[in-house]
């Protein structure tokens, strides 16, 4: 298969066997290029369908969230590349229109797909075409505010719009018997269809056309029971169909052709099985959303033999041990609950544990409520994610000056997920906001050490952020609290001789301190400061550092345009233009997928760059 042209001519048993060759495909390729395999599992015959009965690209599909799409990338021409999947230089595990034009959008944060769909509907519509368009959601995408939002303009609207509901934790009750599959054929059937517009279109807007319109609504639901989530989708003016299996390959198809013929807003609800086909996924789902490396035979996964813990382990054991010695702390995450560490506050105390699903606007303000109940709250969200709450910080935690503890997981260059998902805009957004302070741990034991201090009275919001991954082996666990000092930077080196200072943040400091050791070698002396805040800047460690050297670096795992480099730059200009002021970070571009190092590599601060930087700076 090489492209949908050519799943048209297939018969059924064909589709079947395609599907069933898809996910052994996927299956292997994931053994030993981990991705989200668990969801592309379950939407398989979704995919199928859809490229058998539309005609892509012209005909255009959203996915949401695009982790579901792993089947649709390789029936769309993607087949060999597919075993570089979230790879440097390979293919985005994510739909990205640069990649195809099967990819009609790109997607990587959820509940994006019906508003993008309804975009490109109007678009074509205006410009002459008669292009289908169809939104795929699964995997929660429609606990998110911004689907409703998109589902109430474009019914609305009345936009020939087909939204496939891919239901992979059979969350809403399923209605079952003849009479219920016999409804589903008979309403998307071509006579019925064309009947009732026939009928609706000769009574014009009458009162009569209403009142028939009503009794026969009733006629229906004297027959079989209309369910919640029916009425719900009604109401927004959408016609609601299914629920059906969404792993049967014969249903999809029958029930889309016949659906690809009705006009107006529509909603196919189709039950699938995440990891649908591999018993290990089906069996565990959480962890088999995206379960690292494994045997594809066994199904067991490939555990790293490293001691060191990971960053979500040292904050969700943290903030738990805090909340036992404080009975106003609360966790919140949106629909993040084990990525985030906070199932671990979650087995300990469930009822002061909050997971407000794909929200995160929501989270933030239902986090400030608390705070301005009484309560403190620690709110974990990815830093990617946090971009989407941007204003709620603003005007519904800063603005009011209610203390909340953000923590921002996944800060700085994520890796394998790729541009979508890396937490590099934070710092620099963050740090014009009043009533905030922003810190970045260099290492477990001071998150720990922050973590505890952002509870201490003389703290506002704070932001405490951190990377993706394991630490460097500092030991925290059992280790007693320690208050760091709000806005103090910590003096790490300092040499006599010192002809350049280096100023970082975060896990950089680790790698400067690599760089620097290569520096001394060389007989070059610098200062080093782990800034540990951008906010409050510490301004006794600058006046410091311009007393000593008149060249500084900055280090950052995030973007340098208004960051530290920013804040640093902003402040030497004002108080000693002549001091040379350069930075390493991420530069002004959006980075693609790779391992973390080779995009350390990429954006030109590991630690060979560092020192090669420190020399240069030092022969100028």
């Amino acid at each position: 298969m090489n492209s949908p042209a050519d799943l048209k001519s297939l018969s059924m048993e064909e589709l079947e066997q395609l599907c069933e060759e898809l996910r052994q495909y996927i299956i292997r390729c994931c053994a030993d290029h981990p991705g989200h395999i668990g969801s592309s599992l379950g939407a398989i015959e979704i995919a199928v369908a859809l490229h058998k009965v539309y005609n892509t690209p012209e005909d255009k599909i959203v996915w949401d969230v695009g982790h579901q799409a792993y089947a649709h990338k390789i029936l769309t021409g993607r087949r060999e590349a597919f075993m570089h999947n979230r790879e440097m230089g390979g293919l985005s595990g994510f739909p990205k229109m640069s990649e195809s034009p099967y990819d009609s959008f790109g997607v990587g944060h959820a509940s994006t797909s019906i508003s993008a769909a309804l975009g490109l509907a109007v678009a074509d519509a205006r410009l002459g075409s008669e292009a289908k368009h169809i939104a795929v959601l699964g995997d929660g995408a429609l606990t998110g505010g911004l689907a409703f939002e998109g589902l109430n303009n474009a019914g609305g609207l009345k936009a020939d719009i087909l939204v496939i509901l891919n239901d992979n934790q059979i969350s809403i009750d399923q209605s079952t018997g003849g009479l219920h599959n016999t409804l589903i054929k008979i309403t998307t059937g071509r006579r019925y269809n064309k009947l009732k517009d026939n009928v609706w279109s000769a009574l014009g807007a009458t009162k009569l056309r209403r009142g028939i319109q009503k009794m026969v609504k009733n006629v229906k639901r004297a027959f079989i029971k209309t369910s919640e989530v029916n009425s719900f989708f009604d109401s927004l003016g959408f016609r609601y169909f299914g629920p059906i299996d969404g792993n049967d390959i014969e249903h999809l198809v029958t029930y889309l052709t016949r659906l690809r013929a009705i006009k107006g807003p529509k909603l196919l609800h189709v039950i699938t099985t995440k990891g649908a086909g591999y018993k290990p996924a089906e069996d565990n789902p959480t962890v088999w959303h995206a379960p690292g490396q494994y045997d594809p035979t066994t199904g067991k996964t490939i555990k790293q033999d490293d001691k060191r813990a990971r960053y979500q382990d040292v904050f969700g054991t943290t903030v738990t041990r805090l909340a036992a010695e404080d009975k106003r702390i609360v966790g919140i995450t949106p629909a993040m609950l084990s990525g985030s560490g906070l199932s671990i506050m979650n087995d300990a105390m469930p009822d002061r544990v909050f997971d407000v699903g794909i929200a995160e606007g929501h989270a933030v303000t239902f986090s400030a409520g608390m705070a301005a109940g009484g309560l403190l709250p620690f709110c974990c969200i990815y830093s990617s994610f946090m971009q989407r709450a941007y204003d709620n910080v603003i005007h519904d935690v800063a603005l009011q000056n209610l203390k909340v503890i953000f923590c921002l997981d996944r800060a700085g260059l994520v890796g394998e997920d790729g541009a979508t998902h890396h937490g590099v805009f934070d710092l620099a957004a963050f740090r014009p906001v009043p009533n905030l302070a922003i810190a970045s741990p260099r290492d477990e034991q001071q998150l720990a050490n922050l973590l505890y201090s952002a509870t201490c009275d003389d703290y506002p919001a704070t932001i405490i952020r951190y990377p993706r991954g394991r630490g460097i082996g500092t030991p925290w666990k059992d280790e007693a609290f320690s208050k760091i000092p709000l806005g103090k930077a910590e003096l790490l080196h300092c040499d006599s001789n010192a002809g350049v200072a280096v100023l970082s943040i975060g896990p950089m400091a680790d790698k400067c301190r690599q760089a620097i050791e290569q520096a001394n070698a060389q007989g070059v002396g610098v200062i080093h400061y782990d800034m540990r805040f951008l906010k409050p800047l510490d301004v006794a460690a600058l006046e410091d550092v311009l007393s000593k050297v008149s060249a500084i670096l900055t280090v950052e795992d995030g973007c340098k345009e208004g960051g530290l480099h920013g804040a640093v730059a902003e402040y030497v200009a004002e108080h000693k233009p002549e001091c040379l002021v350069e930075s390493l970070g991420v530069p002004d571009e959006f980075i693609s997928q790779g391992t973390r190092e080779q995009l350390f590599d990429y954006c030109g601060y590991n630690t060979s760059d560092i020192f090669e930087a420190i020399m240069s700076i030092y022969k100028k």
